[in-house]
């Protein structure tokens, strides 16, 4: 830095005198040893000055720019004990009133000796700035050789004679420097471009989405490839899988309990003695129960009434009416659960009690029993008004069926995948979507029994339209559904694997393991709308007389219908077992290949 840009008046003359010239160039002079000791016809002396006098000229002066006026020589001992012509470092001291700025003359070039007694000295500024106690700030050379770089130009010593001379460096001129080198920047800026150019650069500049879009890895195609293949694929097979397992537990109710009834009843009546039931007897008597007062009692509902009254509403009631019963049939599944476990439990302690609590005992399962009517009734009741709904939607010419898929399908779509979800919980949804799948194969059958009971003209055709429409619907919004479940909650497609494990294992009837979660439906509620809704069209295949022969189809066709189911309960059971078992072999080997 220059002593003139500092901007403060300095009190002694020899900086504007002996170091500036009248141009206001930078321009050392000739220094003999008289006029470093003698500056501004005033001598120099080692005499100090009485506190008291600095105090006045301090009070006279009132402002922090006037300095104090004396100077002090900086002289070395190694130099003027060697008796030498000049110093090679001058330093001149300012004092002000709060700190001490401090201009440091260092030898940078020195011209030949001329006579003796005078040297050339070229010297850079340096400020060092102290506090009034005299400490020096912390700076060091190279923030100062910065600040000196910064400025407007960088001195250089130029010899001219005998004397150098410090000129200033050419400017940077920005024009020229981009004219030798016009690719110094990566890119030129848009402003500068014409329109055309600019164009013809964007189209050969790359991918026209570059800005906005990133490009891809292995991980995203894979990301991709799970989400549109491998999800959908694993969530409809354990769905698939799901549905015959249920289907089996449903013709379990329909041929196996009936005959554990018989056998017991026949042994009763062949032993003539009554011996306390066993715990699986007292269950399946408490189920059958169940069964035969829920289709009695959705034998009482007049099943036109309610058709005509759900088929004067429009199409958003429709909507409406169709989501509140599905969320009641969620609610009373969860609760029918733990209904029917209370009421296992209550005739496991009836087979086992005491004398002495058997009353107790008894009385608790009579009280649980009744819970368990009352609830799988309403269920029933909820069950047969959403069949009835959509059977309404499907009978209509109005495109009802499709609105009500459409817009019951795309709410669940919302309520469940933008939210995040666990592994555990999407176990349980897509549990309940193999559970709503058997349901809505329920309500086609009901369709279906209706049809035939009062559908006239070709029908059958338009039956088999409708109902291939709502699978089509169910199967897209499942694999939507679950396809961005995981794409959001980052679930691989291995996750649906091991849950079709856990669904195998359950079907195998191996024990349960703490982490495994095994798939609940009690088929009560759907086995009293079905056997509600085909008991009339069996109805219409009797003789109307006489009573004797009326009975014997009964009978006959009971027995052939039971048959029918027995044989399906074989195909279906065995079938299970057999793929069952080879899928869990097909996990413990790859388990082991990639351990």
């Amino acid at each position: 830095m220059s002593a003139r840009s500092g901007g403060r008046s300095i009190s002694f003359e020899i900086l504007t005198e002996e170091i500036s010239g009248d141009d206001g160039v930078l321009s050392p002079r000739h220094v003999s040893r008289s006029d470093l000791f003698n500056v501004g016809d005033r001598p120099i002396g080692r005499k100090r000055k009485s506190k008291s006098s600095k105090k006045k000229k301090k009070k006279k002066a009132g402002t922090l720019e006037e300095p104090i006026s004396w100077l002090e020589l900086d002289q070395q001992k190694s130099f003027l004990g060697e008796n030498r012509p000049c110093e090679d470092e001058i330093e001149f001291k300012v004092l002000e009133s709060r700190s001490i700025m401090e201009p440091v003359c260092e030898n940078v070039a020195a011209a030949p000796e001329l006579d003796g007694s005078q040297v050339s000295c070229v010297s850079c500024v340096e400020l060092r700035q102290r506090n009034v106690n005299g400490n020096v700030v912390d700076e060091t050379r190279e923030e100062a050789t910065s600040t000196r770089e910064s400025s407007a130009g960088q001195w250089r010593p130029e010899s001219n004679g005998n004397v150098i001379k410090l000129v200033k460096e050419e400017s940077l001129d920005w024009n020229r420097l981009m004219a030798v080198d016009p690719n110094l920047l990566l890119e030129v800026s848009s402003v500068e471009k014409s329109p055309l150019k600019y164009f013809i650069g964007e189209i050969y500049g790359g991918n026209s989405l570059r800005s906005t879009i990133a490009v891809g890895n292995e991980k995203k195609r894979q990301r991709v490839y799970n989400t549109m293949f491998h999800v959908p694929w694993r969530c409809e097979r354990l769905i698939v899988a799901g549905f015959f397992v249920c289907l089996d537990s449903f013709l379990s109710l329909l041929t196996i309990m009936p005959a554990r009834i018989l056998m017991a009843a026949w042994k009763v009546l062949n032993t003539r003695q009554f011996l306390r039931p066993n715990a699986d007897e007292l269950s399946d008597y408490g189920c059958f129960i169940v069964l035969i007062l829920g289709v009695a009692s959705l034998q009482m509902i007049d099943v036109s009434l309610i058709y005509h009254v759900i088929r004067g509403q429009g199409t958003i009631k429709l909507y409406v009416v169709y989501n509140v019963l599905e969320i009641f049939d969620k609610l009373c599944q969860s609760f029918g659960e733990d209904v029917l476990q209370v009421l296992f439990n209550s005739a496991e302690g009836l087979a086992n009690c005491s004398q002495d609590s058997l009353t107790f005992e008894l009385m608790r399962f009579i009280f649980d029993e009744a819970i368990a009517v009352i609830a799988f009734v309403v269920h029933s009741f909820v069950l047969l008004v959403q069949a009835i709904t959509l059977s309404t939607c499907i009978i209509a010419h109005n495109n009802a069926l499709l609105a009500l898929l459409v817009s019951n399908n795309f709410a669940e779509i919302k309520s469940n995948v933008f939210k995040r979800v666990s592994k555990e919980n999407l176990h349980n949804l897509v549990y309940y979507d193999i559970v709503e799948r058997f349901h809505i194969t329920a309500f086609l059958i009901f369709v279906l029994a209706q049809n035939i009971l009062e559908a006239e003209g070709p029908w059958f055709e338009s039956f088999l339209i409708n109902a291939l429409l709502v699978y089509i619907c169910e199967l897209l919004i499942d694999a939507i559904k679950h396809s961005f479940l995981a794409k959001f909650n980052e679930i691989k497609p291995v996750a649906y694997s091991e849950f079709l494990e856990d669904l195998c294992k359950q079907t195998l009837n191996e024990k349960p393991e703490e982490r495994r979660k095994d798939l609940t439906f009690i088929p009560l509620a759907p086995a009293c709308v079905v056997i509600r809704v085909l008991t009339p069209v069996y109805a219409t295949l009797l003789p109307s007389d006489p009573f004797l022969w009326r009975l014997f189809w009964t009978l006959l066709l009971s027995s052939l219908t039971y048959i029918m189911l027995a044989l399906s309960k074989i195909l279906v059971g065995l079938s299970l077992r057999q793929l069952a078992t080879w899928y869990v072999n097909l996990r413990s080997k790859r388990k082991q290949h990639m351990d």
